[in-house]
């Protein structure tokens, strides 16, 4: 009896275990089904340079752009090193708020590889057309992806942030941000009236010109998707510095004026009859607007920000 009872027991003790390891795989299988990436697992990322791996999730990211800033921050991600042009304050505050302390890696165009090395990233996010020349280099020092901002619109900012997102690990953190953006565009979008038909012209104004920003450009398209016809509807490139006279040809309903300097064009402008004769200056609809929000961030959060902006002074 005693040694049949002894069996019961040592079969109990092995099956109570089988259990628990069976508990425990099923436990990290529950884990890794999470959408973030394990510490063992490779990626092909494809981007407009070509092809990168990255193992795991990064850790310590580098952000050569604005635009990969908001990314990294509408993913809870805070970057170590940011290309800033060496002012923080061209991050604007929702994102600032987000992210916290990092390092500044010197100017978007040329920012500068010894501070980006001595930050040891395993992620470096590079602009198309500011770092293509310097990919090999940034590649010497961490995985790197290139990826359009600059010359983007705002179908590829989207796109772009997709590809963040698979690099960084957390492609089904990055569906559940986009939804909730796209529910945000839904709703701002709602608030504009479907017989909208004035035409908007964004611009950045300086003292060395007046650089309108057409259907394709990143604000233009941006506003487009709600339903605010570009005054620009061609021409090339998307960014297009006209004069005084072209402004009267394409006679916008609204102007967006991102103003850059103490005194811009715009300034001369104003006492001469044929800028006075524009329907957005005859109807009161000339706005100036923050040029580090509408032009340089490039992302989900600043797409918001600058919709709400562009209702609130239209509705």
């Amino acid at each position: 009896m005693k040694w049949t009872f002894r069996v019961f027991v040592l079969l109990l003790i092995a099956f109570l275990a089988a259990c628990g390891t069976e508990g425990d795989d099923q436990a990290e299988g529950e884990q890794n089904s999470s959408g973030d990436a394990t510490s063992e697992e490779t990626r092909v990322i494809e981007h407009e340079m070509g092809e990168t791996e990255i193992t795991g999730q990064p850790e310590n990211v580098v952000a050569l752009e604005f635009s990969f800033v908001d990314n990294l921050a509408s993913l809870g991600v805070s970057p170590v090193g940011i290309a800033d042009d060496e002012d923080e304050s061209r991050i604007i505050e929702p994102i600032r708020e987000k992210i916290g302390d990092y390092t500044s890696v010197g100017t978007r165009k040329q920012p500068s590889l010894e501070v980006i090395s001595s930050l040891q990233p395993d992620l470096i996010i590079a602009d198309m057309q500011r770092h293509q020349d310097i990919y090999d280099q940034l590649s010497e020092i961490a995985p790197t992806i290139v990826l359009p901002s600059l010359a983007s619109d705002y179908e590829g900012i989207i796109s772009s942030f997709e590809t963040v997102s698979q690099a960084m690990g957390m492609e089904e953190k990055g569906q559940e941000v986009l939804a909730e953006h796209e529910a945000k565009m839904e709703e701002l979008k709602a608030q504009v009236p479907e017989d909208e038909d004035r035409t908007v012209l964004p611009a950045v104004v300086a003292d060395s010109g007046y650089f309108a920003h057409n259907m394709e450009s990143y604000t233009g398209s941006l506003l487009e998707s709600i339903g605010l016809e570009n005054a620009i509807q061609s021409g090339d490139p998307r960014y297009n510095k006209i004069n005084l006279e072209q402004v009267v040809e394409f006679n916008p309903d609204i102007l967006f004026h991102m103003e850059t300097g103490e005194q811009t064009v715009v300034d001369e402008w104003k006492e001469n009859d044929l800028y006075q004769d524009i329907s957005a200056v005859k109807n009161d609809e000339v706005h100036n607007v923050d040029r580090v929000m509408w032009s340089l961030s490039r992302g989900l959060i600043s797409s918001e920000e600058i919709l709400e902006d562009a209702i609130s002074y239209l509705y």
